[in-house]
């Protein structure tokens, strides 16, 4: 993975950010909205945690997916407000979210707060350059992020 391609991974996810840092009340006038913000910026999230695992298995430098890494967690800190009261399959766009994201709304804000820390975590690998670490905390956080989606998302449709 080049440090270019990268770079702009981080960008388009920093972008994607700003996206959804608008005020629940504005999200909630406007939920449709709300949720095409966070699909993009899910988007843009695996993108940059998938553009790390080429660098791990090819045991290159790990140092410059810090910004990615990052990235990802102010991404997870902003995740809860990017669900705002109303944005679920009511707001009229086809979203995968559960009901339950609402419903038990601590153990959500919880799993977002768990992938924010395991993000640090793995940027602090990144920023040591600690290739196993690094690798180790990458599967963490892909931990994470799939225990959240299988509590709060609806599975995939098959592929046709």
């Amino acid at each position: 993975m080049s440090d270019k391609l990268l770079a702009v991974s981080a960008a388009c996810l920093a972008a994607a950010l700003a996206l959804t840092q608008v005020p629940a009340e504005a999200a909630a006038d406007d939920a449709a909205s709300a949720v095409r913000a966070r699909q993009a910026a899910f988007m843009l999230s695996a993108a940059t945690f998938g553009s790390m695992k080429p660098v791990i298995d090819a045991g290159g430098d790990v140092s410059g997916l810090q910004f990615g890494a990052r990235a990802l967690a102010r991404w997870a800190r902003a995740i809860p407000d990017a669900f705002p009261a109303g944005s679920g399959k009511q707001a009229g766009v086809p979203t995968r979210a559960l009901p339950l994201i609402w419903s038990e709304r601590q153990g959500f804000d919880q799993a977002a707060a768990d992938y924010a820390d395991a993000a640090d975590k793995l940027a602090d690998a990144a920023k040591a350059n600690d290739k196993v670490a690094f690798a180790a905390q990458w599967n963490a956080v892909r931990q994470s992020c799939s225990s959240c989606h299988d509590r709060y998302r609806e599975p995939e449709p098959p592929r046709k």
